[in-house]
């Protein structure tokens, strides 16, 4: 790796290199918290240095945490407009490694098992999911409707399951509930991301994911439609 063009959020081309070398011989807390500064400044941004980086992130992820969790970021952010687009193709083989680690970590029913299932949606380039997965205990999810274009408010959790115009004064009016999706019906991503959950035994998340590919009215026009179809449409990255 030719690090002199591979600058961090810094604009440094040596420093991400010493302390990757650093953290391959002792797991420190210190070089660790440095160099995910230096990867993955706030503000969803990455760097070419990330990239450069994420072969050597992914080598020491079956042993490190850190590693895995950093080259997890790194994928979330990778639909960005980091203009390092040529880096990224270049990180195929080890995105490729990185979803197969991911998968045995999630068999493995891991405490961060929603953390790592979103970082393996990421590397599968599901960013729009990655993004906005959460553990179907409080998930909203907006919505505009495809024949009428009013706003819809979807909602997944412990206080509902439907669809709704959201007032600001009057909270969520004219329900209407939902209609999951039958697991055997769900196809390509929703198949996945269903079998994955249920393999590893995570019921609540297998059980929200149906009812994200599921189907939902507007409350305006009566209208169903697919709520998994309409948000892809909306936020898959170009």
């Amino acid at each position: 790796m030719n690090w002199t063009q591979m600058r961090d959020c810094y604009g440094d081309v040596d420093r991400v290199p010493e302390l990757l070398e650093q953290v391959a011989l002792k797991d420190d807390a210190e070089a660790w918290n440095e160099l995910g500064h230096r990867l993955c400044l706030e503000h969803d941004l990455v760097f070419p240095a990330s990239f450069a980086a994420l072969p050597r992130l992914v080598h020491l992820a079956s042993r490190s945490a850190q590693a895995r969790g950093l080259a997890g970021t790194i994928m979330q952010r990778a639909a960005g407009h980091h203009g390092c687009d040529d880096l990224l193709a270049d990180c195929a083989d080890a995105i490729a490694e990185f979803r197969e680690l991911l998968d045995r970590h999630l068999q493995s029913q891991p405490v961060d098992y929603l953390t790592s299932f979103r970082d393996l949606l990421a590397a599968k380039e599901q960013y729009h999911w990655s993004a906005v997965l959460g553990d179907f205990t409080d998930d909203f999810y907006h919505l505009v409707c495809p024949h009428c274009a009013v706003e819809v408010t979807i909602a997944i959790g412990h206080y509902g399951r439907y669809s709704s115009i959201r007032d600001w004064n009057l909270g969520d009016v004219d329900r209407r509930h939902l209609q999951p999706a039958i697991p055997e019906e769900l196809s390509e991503t929703g198949r996945w991301m269903h079998e994955t959950a249920v393999r590893d035994g995570q019921e609540a998340l297998a059980n929200g994911i149906t009812y994200l590919f599921g189907k939902a009215e507007c409350p305006r026009c009566t209208s169903v439609f697919s709520i998994a179809d309409e948000y892809t449409s909306a936020n898959l990255p170009s």
